[in-house]
């Protein structure tokens, strides 16, 4: 049904605008295409069409260079960097060369974080397969496995790439993602060369859940609050532009790494990286997923299905940030983001950009346009002009549970579903759960 999909969005775009679509999701015509410049254009297009009784809802906004031509502006300024949009490439396959970094920029991503790399790329040894997928019941991906190492490139190509990437886009963000060993020396050598490679930042990856902990680096830094400050002390004694750490889930409360980041000069945070997970197991073969000559490790988990553990670290370092940091620290979120309402709400739990990787994987680079569509429909619908004027508004809603009872025995609120735990019955159980569900 998919390949059905992006076949009638190809045929109904060159038909009405000669506009290729961005994703593999369909559209129909729900307002005139209008004439722009020198041919038909939206910059707004919604657009919807049935196939097999589906109906999928998609908007979809005109860019050029990363900016929205008309509409409600998405453009977010930190750190001295004005990003066009606030969609950013995650760290991963889709920032791994320049080819597809190109591709990026030319779709119209608001930044592009590069693979991690490290200084000695001779001890990165990749397998495959390395990714495994979680399905639906109507077989819709909703959970992604990986076991991919960081950057098996040599760091100098990469610089060079890197170098190349920003002469050809000098006004574009690129931000270089770094990983070493507990070595000040080695960290200050990535430093440097990635900086004098032109790079516009740095995110320094604190979080790889596989591979790489074997080595004591990523999610094993990533998980020890104090070795953590350590190093973010070298880097930002030595780094001349911004710096965001990048947390590990895999942690009992986040709050602690990027506590000890941001006091140890840390520009801003980014979460979460994947989850540890173990895909599965193949019930024919008897081994786990994904095999690798009948043999596995646990990996990384991302994809839709972690959007609502994302949400909730984001919000807990929303919080610190906002509460011991003035609210001066900037909040990259990520996880499971891929439509431009996923993005609302990490936007409106205080994150200053979201950052796509499984996504793109998934549905390409096109889908940046469908993602700045749908988060223009968003503000609009509720009047919003700008990122800020809802950044961080839903961050004042969360409390304690506590709370929540004392506000609903003060309101003297009408109960939705059971009052209390002996209304349970065995056979309304399904319906008694339904029952006090609130979406």
């Amino acid at each position: 049904m998919q390949h059905q999909l992006s076949a009638a969005i190809g045929q109904m775009h060159h038909q009405t605008c000669g506009v290729t679509a961005a994703r593999g999701s369909c559209f129909t015509a729900q307002h005139p295409v209008k004439a722009t410049r020198s041919r038909l254009r939206t910059a707004l297009a919604v657009r919807a069409v049935k196939q097999n009784g589906d109906s999928v809802h998609t908007s979809t906004a005109n860019l050029e260079s990363g900016k929205a031509v008309t509409g409600p502006d998405l453009s977010v300024t930190l750190n001295g960097l004005t990003l066009p949009n606030p969609f950013v490439i995650g760290s991963g396959p889709p920032g791994t060369n320049y080819a597809v970094m190109k591709k990026a920029f030319d779709e119209g991503w608001g930044a592009v974080i590069a693979k991690t790399v490290s200084v000695d790329s001779s001890k990165v040894v990749n397998v495959t397969p390395r990714y495994a997928k979680l399905r639906s019941n109507d077989r819709q991906v909703i959970g992604w496995e990986n076991i991919e190492l960081i950057s098996d490139r040599p760091l100098e190509t990469m610089l060079d790439e890197f170098k190349r990437l920003k002469n050809e886009y000098p006004d574009r963000i690129l931000i270089a993602s770094i990983m070493e060993e507990f070595d000040k020396g080695a960290w200050e050598e990535l430093i440097e060369r990635c900086e004098e490679s032109g790079v516009d930042g740095f995110e320094v990856n604190f979080s790889c859940p596989h591979g790489m902990p074997e080595r004591k680096m990523g999610m094993a830094m990533g998980q020890d609050p104090e070795i953590l400050q350590e190093v973010c002390g070298w880097i930002n004694a030595k780094a001349s532009i911004p710096v965001w750490a990048k947390m590990t889930p895999n942690i009992t409360d986040i709050t602690f790494p990027a506590r000890a980041a941001l006091s140890a000069g840390c520009e801003g945070i980014a979460a979460i990286n994947t989850i540890q997970s173990v895909m599965g197991v193949n019930l024919k073969t008897l081994r786990p997923e994904p095999s690798v000559e009948g043999y596995t490790t646990p990996g990384g988990y991302s994809s839709v299905a972690v959007k609502p553990i994302a949400l909730a670290k984001v919000m807990k370092i929303a919080q610190v940030i906002r509460d011991e940091f003035d609210g001066k620290k900037d909040l990259s979120g990520i996880g499971g983001v891929e439509s431009g309402r996923d993005a609302a709400e990490f936007l409106l739990l205080g994150a200053n950009t979201v950052q796509v990787c499984t996504g793109v994987m998934l549905h390409g680079y096109p889908l940046v346009k469908q993602l700045c569509g749908e988060l223009q429909e968003f503000m609009t619908e509720h009047d919003f002009k700008s990122i800020e004027d809802f950044r961080g508004a839903s961050l004042p809603y969360f409390t304690s549970h506590m709370e929540l009872v004392r506000m609903q025995r003060e309101n003297k609120a009408k109960r939705r579903g059971l009052a209390n735990d002996a209304e349970w019955s065995g056979d309304g159980f399904v319906k008694e759960s339904e029952s006090m569900v609130a979406n």
